[in-house]
């Protein structure tokens, strides 16, 4: 068997650089701007871009309008879940504690991926999954064990770790909804809900922030944050979902702490410590050991 590298694999790896590097990114941001205001302005620009980008392409009034009732309170769980509660503990976590920490606990999102693929029928997995499944645990408990303790990094990692069940539980399901709009549309209108919810009593947080006196390095995090982790890489994201499935998706996801930790050490001087290495290693080879049993057959899509 040849092993072929397609364009979607390139953006695939495209996107960990982008989602490392904001980790970073939203850490130094944090030393100017409220979390909650950082998240709030990031949140509106990129569900600004992704309307304008899906009025020009696919005719945004008319494409809302032919949504079937049916389908809306899947569309509002998933806004709710991917963009209102997930950013909330997305942004509370990074902000508690490091970014070594937060990318390892999202080194699970594959594992977490295919076993609520499995619990919906998706696939069925076996012992090496099992297998796989608990030696990324025991990484993560390595790294998480060995994080000083404190009350704030616990707090933190805590957080990030019930973000990446929202992400999973968002990434599976879109999945039937992929099948009948495209992913540009459903993650645009879904990051659009979610910010109605999430981004109004978060800008309040701008009140006791002087404007003005912010740094261009921080408004070039908004910028980037917004345009490059959430815009171009959830395009990404949920093309190569409809493309090529969650669980095989989501196995790109184990590149992001490696982006993230390196980053974090030359920008932010995080050390890389033995511990956190092998958490790593064994989040890793636990995800790859889960990728050594015959991928199921894709379920079909409900129409």
């Amino acid at each position: 068997m040849r092993l072929q590298f397609t364009r979607l694999d390139g953006l695939l790896l495209l996107m960990t650089f982008f989602w490392g590097s904001n980790f970073t990114v939203i850490k130094a941001a944090l030393d100017e701007l409220p979390g909650p205001a950082f998240n709030g302005l990031r949140m509106v620009l990129a569900s600004a871009l992704f309307l304008v980008l899906i009025a020009r392409q696919e005719g945004l009034v008319g494409r809302v309008r032919q949504i079937p009732r049916r389908d809306w309170p899947a569309i509002a769980g998933l806004s709710l879940v991917g963009h209102g509660l997930y950013q909330y503990l997305f942004l509370g976590g990074v902000a508690r504690t490091s970014v070594a920490n937060s990318a390892l606990i999202f080194g699970c999102t594959p594992i977490t991926v295919g076993l609520l693929s499995a619990w919906l029928g998706h696939e069925r997995p076996g012992w090496v999954t099992w297998l796989g499944t608990l030696l990324s645990l025991a990484g993560i408990s390595l790294v998480v064990g060995r994080s000083g303790g404190s009350p704030g990094s616990l707090a933190g990692d805590a957080m990030i770790f019930a973000a990446m069940i929202c992400w999973a539980v968002y990434t599976v399901g879109t999945k039937p909804l992929l099948g009948r709009y495209s992913p540009f549309f459903i993650t645009g209108l879904t990051m659009a809900l979610g910010t109605l919810v999430y981004a109004p009593p978060a800008l309040l947080w701008l009140r006791g922030v002087d404007v003005s006196a912010l740094s261009a390095a921080a408004w070039a995090g908004v910028v980037y944050s917004a345009v490059f982790s959430l815009v171009v890489a959830y395009a990404i994201w949920y093309t190569a979902v409809q493309r090529l499935g969650g669980s095989r998706t989501a196995v790109y996801s184990n590149v992001v702490p490696i982006v993230a930790m390196s980053i974090a050490a030359i920008v932010l001087a995080e050390p890389i410590t033995a511990s956190k290495a092998a958490g790593a290693a064994a989040v890793i080879l636990g995800v790859a050991l889960t990728r050594l049993e015959r991928p199921p057959l894709p379920a079909p899509v409900e129409s």
